[in-house]
């Protein structure tokens, strides 16, 4: 199914992908400024897009001299939401796999949040020569899944996806803990996730699955630069320390009084911190 034209998101450019195992499968994304390539990945539940993900941040690393792919995955923002597949890992990577060859990118640097931060890390462990670095924000991937369905915050998600359609006041109950601070959660974009997730199909979520990697981490060697929130109630704060184990150039920003969305609740430092690694590794 390819969603309908009037969400309030802004619209940029679709691919079709013409070959594997997502072929026919129309990905939206933005694309914005020239340079090296910069892949944007968001994060799962109900709504989400790259755009609601990353508002904050793309411009700034446009302005800077790069080239970035705002991308929605596949379910979500304005890519197809087939009802016909499971939203499995290797299901993602294909999807981001064909999506970079479509779209000319041979090398570029990986910057996902939560489930895209997941399917960052298996990308680089399926397709090495696509990676040049990493950029990871509470990553998903690094815990089993009874783990990450014991956390407050999928608690949440869980119990009030199933309720049924989620307009604002519902979106809000979810999104407030994404944010140590909820007052930054704003009505536009709790309105742009709420129309999103009224055309995501059940087998979404119902087939989503992340295996563990921890143990293939010390394969990796690109560049990573990390970021996690103490405060986060969707992926333990611990999973820094596992990557910090295994993977041999990985770094990690720790932020008190800060969330699963690093990148919205201090945006200013987050951009600083990605554009000054970029740049100078």
């Amino acid at each position: 199914m390819t969603t309908k034209p009037d969400l309030p998101l802004p619209v940029g450019k679709y691919v079709t992908l013409r070959s594997g195992p997502c072929e026919g499968l129309r990905l939206h994304y933005l694309g914005v400024g020239e340079g090296p390539a910069v892949v944007w990945l968001h994060g799962s539940g109900p709504g989400a897009s790259g755009y609601s993900n990353f508002k904050g941040n793309y411009p700034a690393f446009a302005a800077a001299g790069f080239r970035n792919l705002v991308l929605d995955l596949p379910g979500f923002g304005r890519s197809d939401k087939p009802a016909d597949v499971e939203y499995t890992l290797e299901f993602f990577v294909e999807a981001l796999n064909g999506f970079l060859s479509q779209a000319g990118v041979e090398r570029c640097t990986l910057l996902g949040n939560s489930l895209g931060g997941a399917i960052a890390l298996g990308q680089a462990l399926a397709h090495p020569q696509t990676v040049e670095r990493l950029i990871l924000m509470a990553p998903g991937g690094v815990e089993e899944r009874e783990t990450y369905f014991r956390m407050e915050g999928i608690v949440r998600m869980v119990e009030t996806y199933a309720k049924g359609p989620m307009g604002i006041e519902e979106m809000r109950h979810v999104m407030q803990l994404q944010l140590f601070d909820p007052t930054q959660l704003d009505d536009e974009l709790l309105a742009e996730r709420a129309a999103v997730a009224a055309l995501q199909p059940a087998n979404l979520f119902s087939t989503m699955r992340v295996p563990n990697m921890t143990e293939r981490l010390g394969e990796l060697d690109c560049p990573i630069l990390g970021f996690w929130g103490t405060d986060d109630r969707f992926n333990p704060a611990e999973g820094a320390m596992k990557i910090l184990a295994r993977a041999p150039q990985a770094r990690f920003v720790m932020l008190n009084q800060c969330g699963h969305w690093v990148q919205v609740e201090h945006a200013q430092l987050f951009n600083r911190t990605c554009l000054d690694f970029l740049r100078a590794g």
